[in-house]
């Protein structure tokens, strides 16, 4: 399972992640849920205690994955094919344009 840190601006604003099985959660973090009920990630994704599950990446998560020539230099550089949207979402995703990132989790194995 691949999984990373989202952040709305300098807040741990929650976790994403993709199953075995190919599918994508989205949990916000219990202390943004207390601290800051009314400022969602995104209109579609409202601040909530439940997980959001979908079978696709969600498309504010595909949002904020690079286009066009960017990329394709994402996928030539870490050669991470252009459909795998977890991999460039976890490899491109850090230092966005906009108030939101995504920083890769570390697995047990330090992976």
């Amino acid at each position: 399972m691949r999984s990373g840190w989202v952040y709305y601006k300098e807040w741990l604003a929650g976790e994403i992640s993709e199953t075995n099985e190919g599918e994508y959660i989205f949990r916000y973090d219990e202390n943004y849920v207390r601290e800051h009920p009314n400022a969602p990630i995104s209109l579609t994704m409202p601040v909530t205690e439940n997980p959001y599950h979908e079978k696709r990446l969600f498309p504010f998560f595909e949002g904020l994955i690079p286009e066009g020539w960017l990329l394709d230099i994402a996928t030539k550089n870490w050669k991470i094919k252009a459909n795998d949207r977890m991999g460039l979402l976890l490899a491109c995703c850090q230092n966005c344009i906009g108030a939101v990132s995504v920083i890769p989790k570390q697995n047990e194995d330090g992976k």
